[in-house]
Order: structure tokens, then C-alpha cells, then sequence
């Protein structure tokens, strides 16, 4: 099963998905006259001229929340094993690209989006003039919301947790499912609400342990530097083909985690009034200084690619439970907030209907990741990310016209 499922993996996370996400990046990025390099400045005239200052927060930190999941720990962590430190360049270079990519979707999703349709469905279906294109988004989200969304960081956070006390799968599981019931439930406001407390206060645990780490380690960030870029981009690692992994491992696992053109941003974003590409484009940055920060520490700190074995140094015995305690609060934010996308792209499928019933669904198919094997979650996760990027691409080649003229 897992053979098929790694096949499958290699045929849509390809050479051609690739390069059709980089020339897209690419493509807006040069259009846009490198509008990353603007961000300082679109940020601070989305600040001024918004009158919606606490919604805009809890949606940021929904969205944030959304792709700052257990992606930008185990997500790095495995990029590093696969990719070598090469990887890391190529999550930057993906990043980098994808901060044109999101401030795409988000100027199309602004135009076009209303309260009954919203995101990729809205441009898709009215920019583009495809309902065919826009179900298939939605069907593919959906998806995703069930694999990365939920099971990918239930099991991320459950085999951490089960490190520390013992494998009790069916309690954790019953635990996660009520836990994640009782705050989708409440809808849009009450997932901001709970992204915009846990967000901050696990992001900012885990740098205050991972700086001082790397502090500890500095002696090595010279060899650390040197074969991150050395590994990216040097003869003797693309005469062994390593460069083609540390490429495609970087690139999918840096979209794994700042989901750049995969259409979920403007979904989310979609939820807030006001001006929301340029906060989106801060996401994506803040997204990658999270996996940078994961991927300096692993590095300098031991060669086993384990992020616990890392932190260890500093917090001796009381790694695992801080790494579970920080995976449980950022796997949470990426539940709730990927709730929200599941969903949206539900409504649009089944007309407004059912609600009740993807909420059960979802929480219930999230808390199976505490049962199942983490090869064959995390490698569905990647096939229904892939996927769900083909539409949304396809339709911000056709649009770039209106968002040049947006």
C-alpha cells in the first residue's frame, strides 16, 4: 500500500507540478515588480486604511495558524533527513516565490470572492469561467483538509505524545476528536479566537528554546552555512543526483508548510474585511523563519535530524514534553484553521448543506491520525496538497491579467 501510495506521490509532486509552481511564482513575482521587496510598505497601508483591526488579527492568526503546523517541525526535520541541508535553500527560493503566488490568490479571491462563494471557487468559477474547475478545487480541499489538515498533525503531535507516556491510541484519539469538536463547533469566530491565543504562545515557546540552542551550538553555524548552500547548488552533490532531491524534497515540504499556491490562503483570508495579500505575504515569511529556525537548530545541534535530540542540550529529560506540548498547541492552530477550508470548500460543493455533518467528519477522520502510521499519512497529505495546487495554478495563469489590472 505504501509503495502505491509513494508512487502515486511521485507522479503528482513532479517534475511538471514543480516547475509549473516555480514559473508561476516566478512569472508574478516579475510582474508584480518583485512585490515581495514592497511588504514593509503594502503592510503598513493595509494597517492604515482598515477599519476591521481586531477581525483582520483573528484571521491572520487563523490563516498563520493554518500552515505554521507540526510542517514547520517534523515537516523540516524530514526535509533535512531526505534533502540534505540543500533542502533548506530551496524552501527559501519556494518561499520567496510564493509570497507572489499567495498575493495572487488573495488580490483574485478580493475581487471576486462574496459571502455565498469564497477563494479559489470564486475566481475559478466567475474569473475563469469554470464551475467544472472550481468543484474540483473544492473536492481536492476537502481532501486535504481531512490529510494535512487534520491527520498529518494529530499524528505528528501523537507520536511525539506517545514517546513521553506510552501508546494509548484510543484514548488519545477519543481526547482529539471531543478537543477539536468543541471548537470548530463554534465556527469561524470561535476557531479565531483560539488561533489568535495558541499561536502566538507556541511560536514564541519554541524560538526562546531554539535561539538560545543554536547560541549554545555557534561554533558550527560557519560548516552549517556553508553546506546548506554547498549541498544546494555544488557540482559533487548533482553528479550524485542529490541536488534533485534536495530541490523537490525543499520545494514540496517549504509548500507543505507556507501552502504558497495551493489556493487555502484566500480561503481563510476571505473570512476578514479589508486588504488581506499583503498580510498573507507576511505569513509566508513568518512561516519560513519557523522552518529556518528548526532547520539552524537541527544542524548545529546534533546529526540525527531529531529536533528533540536537538533541543535536549538545553532542556535535557524535558525536550520530548516541551516538543509535545508545542507540536500539540501548533498542530491544533493548523486543524482549526484547515477546519475552516474543509469546510468553506464543502458548502460550495454541497450547496450550504450538511454542515453538521463535515464538522463530525472532520474531527472524526483528524483523530484517526493518532492510530494510523505516519508514512502513509504524511504521504497522503503531500498527493492531496499536489493536487489540490493544479486547479488553483491553472486559474492564476489565466487571471494574471486581473490581478496586474486589480
Amino acid at each position: 500500500m505504501q509503495g502505491m501510495l509513494e508512487r502515486i506521490n511521485g507522479a503528482v509532486w513532479g517534475a511538471p507540478l514543480i516547475a509549473v509552481l516555480l514559473g508561476t511564482g516566478l512569472m508574478y513575482t516579475l510582474r508584480l515588480g518583485i512585490v515581495q521587496l514592497r511588504l514593509p510598505k503594502l503592510l503598513l497601508h493595509a494597517k492604515k486604511h482598515s477599519s476591521a483591526g481586531s477581525k483582520q488579527l483573528k484571521t491572520v492568526c487563523m490563516s498563520l495558524g493554518a500552515s505554521m503546523g507540526t510542517g514547520n517541525i517534523a515537516g523540516a526535520a524530514s526535509a533535512l533527513a531526505i534533502g540534505g541541508a540543500g533542502s533548506v535553500v530551496w524552501m527559501w527560493v519556494s518561499a520567496f516565490l510564493g509570497m507572489a503566488l499567495v498575493y495572487a490568490e488573495n488580490t483574485l479571491s478580493a475581487a471576486y470572492s462574496d459571502r455565498r462563494v469564497k477563494g479559489p471557487m470564486a475566481y475559478l468559477s466567475r474569473g475563469v469561467g469554470s464551475r467544472g474547475l472550481a468543484v474540483a478545487f473544492a473536492l481536492f480541499c476537502v481532501l486535504a483538509s481531512f490529510g494535512m489538515g487534520g491527520m498529518a498533525q494529530v499524528n505528528t503531535f501523537a507520536v511525539s505524545f506517545y514517546g513521553c507516556v506510552g501508546e494509548r491510541q484510543a484514548l488519545t484519539a477519543a481526547a482529539v476528536f471531543l478537543l477539536i469538536l468543541a471548537i470548530i463547533g463554534g465556527g469561524a469566530k470561535r476557531i479565531g479566537t483560539a488561533a489568535q491565543y495558541m499561536l502566538p504562545l507556541a511560536g514564541i515557546a519554541y524560538a526562546a528554546v531554539c535561539i538560545p540552542v543554536i547560541a549554545m551550538n555557534r561554533a558550527q553555524l560557519p560548516s552549517v552555512v556553508s553546506d546548506i548552500f554547498g549541498q544546494a547548488l555544488g557540482l559533487r552533490q548533482a553528479a550524485g543526483g542529490a541536488v534533485g532531491q534536495a530541490v523537490a524534497v525543499g520545494i514540496r515540504r517549504g509548500i507543505f508548510s507556507n501552502e504558497a499556491g495551493l489556493g487555502s490562503s484566500p480561503v481563510l483570508h476571505s473570512s476578514a474585511e479589508g486588504d488581506m495579500a499583503a498580510w498573507s505575504m507576511a505569513e509566508v515569511l513568518a512561516d519560513t523563519v519557523c522552518c529556518t529556525l528548526t532547520a539552524l537548530t537541527v544542524l548545529c545541534a546534533c546529526d540525527t535530524y531529531s529536533v528533540a535530540d536537538s533541543l535536549a542540550c538545553l532542556l535535557g529529560s524535558a525536550a520530548p514534553p516541551f516538543l509535545t506540548a508545542v507540536n500539540g498547541l501548533f498542530a491544533l492552530c493548523t486543524v482549526i484553521g484547515w477546519y475552516y477550508c474543509g469546510e468553506t470548500a464543502f458548502l460550495y460543493i454541497t450547496g450550504g448543506r450538511a454542515r453538521r455533518l463535515f464538522c463530525l467528519a472532520f474531527a472524526a477522520v483528524s483523530a484517526s491520525g493518532a492510530i494510523f502510521g505516519a508514512p502513509a499519512v504524511w504521504t497522503l497529505s503531500d498527493i492531496f496538497n499536489g493536487l489540490m495546487a493544479f486547479p488553483n495554478l491553472l486559474g492564476l495563469i489565466m487571471l494574471r491579467r486581473d490581478v496586474r489590472r486589480e
